[in-house]
């Protein structure tokens, strides 16, 4: 075919169009040739396989936005050529030509890297109890979050790196060099901070996803590890986003670090009269009809005493600290009602002795009361 009469022929015909429309509606059109093509690619290869490779749908359905973008491209390098366009509009669509070609390899390797991972983690579903799957996925969404950000810096700069106005801030990403890099580096010192304690976090695991955690004393779960931030469900649904170098450098508790299982403790305050063995042996028999005790821990002390009344504390385990939390607080409902009902004498009351004044005026009433008075008196 003899492109150079093909291309006379439409001078002729479309003579008193500008070449720079038809240079643009030349590129517009391949653009649109091309998201045709893949909208009737991924339908024919849907109605063909869809039902027997399921997994082939998933794939074209995670890989639509790269891939029409490289179709386009695509196109657009194979018309731009032939578009009679001067070097005013020629110069920028190649430049952006090129930044749209660096954009798409770095939006390949983020979905490289994205779909790898959730590959990955198909193996570990279940996250609640199984202290292995949590191992893995806490380091797969880790180190998934640094090689994004990875991907998107060195991305970046490659592109600002084609524009000679601003080339030198996209080195500046690549080594601190001069006063632009210093810069730089300093505003991004949080971040890399960030980054690099995300790295540590995921090699130690100091927390990992769901593990129940207590920080600036709010209690909650590990929901999420991004790449520079902590998200933690808190226990009436709040959220909480800590920076990720806080669990590097302040303490903070773990209450599922090696294992979910919690002992709980429940402490009341009764009388002195109060039947201690019998309370004891009341307690091991309620803890072993709940639903809530794992079976490990049941147990009851006096801890302490003053003037007043006497402080018993049970024990009492759990699989994970929301049933702990559950089953102390069934427990202290029913060793209250048990004291109420069964043993009123434990109950806490306060004692006086009262001695009746007596008849003479310099009588101050410091005679002692019989003995049968101070026992009516206690009683009361």
């Amino acid at each position: 075919m003899d492109w150079q009469a093909l291309t006379a022929d439409i001078d002729g015909m479309f003579g008193w169009i500008p070449s720079w429309f038809i240079g643009l509606t030349l590129v517009a059109g391949a653009i649109l040739l091309a998201l045709l093509a893949y909208r009737v690619a991924t339908w024919l290869l849907n109605r063909a396989f869809g039902t027997r490779l399921p997994l082939l749908s998933v794939f074209i359905e995670r890989t639509a936005g790269p891939a029409q973008m490289a179709l386009c491209l695509a196109a657009v390098a194979m018309v731009l050529p032939l578009a009679p366009l001067d070097d005013t509009i020629r110069t920028p669509l190649t430049r952006l030509f090129v930044v749209a070609f660096i954009a798409l390899i770095g939006w390949i390797s983020i979905r490289i890297v994205d779909m790898s991972a959730a590959r990955y983690l198909q193996n570990f579903r279940d996250v609640t109890e199984n202290f292995v799957a949590r191992k893995h996925v806490t380091q797969v969404r880790v180190f998934k979050r640094v090689t994004d950000t990875i991907i998107v810096i060195i991305t970046v700069s490659a592109a600002l790196m084609t524009f000679d106005s601003v080339k030198q801030y996209g080195v500046s990403l690549f080594a601190s060099a001069g006063a632009a890099g210093i810069i730089v580096g300093l505003a991004a010192r949080p971040l890399l901070s960030n980054l690099i304690a995300g790295l540590q976090i995921a090699i130690t695991q100091p927390i990992r996803i769901e593990d129940a955690v207590i920080i600036e004393n709010e209690w909650g779960w590990i929901e999420d590890i991004a790449s520079t931030y902590v998200v933690i469900r808190l226990w009436d649904w709040r959220r909480m986003v800590v920076p990720l170098s806080y669990f590097i450098e302040k303490p903070f508790q773990n209450w599922t670090r090696d294992t979910a299982s919690l002992i709980g403790v429940v402490a009341l305050h009764v009388d002195y009269r109060a039947d201690v063995p019998r309370i004891r042996r009341w307690l091991e028999e309620a803890v072993k009809q709940s639903k809530l005790w794992d079976g490990e821990v049941v147990n009851l002390q006096v801890i302490d005493a003053d003037s007043r009344t006497i402080e018993l504390r049970a024990l009492v385990s759990a699989r994970n600290a929301p049933q702990s939390w559950d089953l102390r607080c069934e427990i202290r409902e029913k060793l209250i009602a048990f004291i109420r009902d069964e043993m009123p004498e434990a109950l806490p009351r306060d004692r006086a002795i009262l001695i009746p004044s007596g008849d003479g005026e310099g009588d101050l009433g410091l005679r002692p009361a019989p003995p049968e008075r101070m026992r009516a008196s206690a009683s009361h």
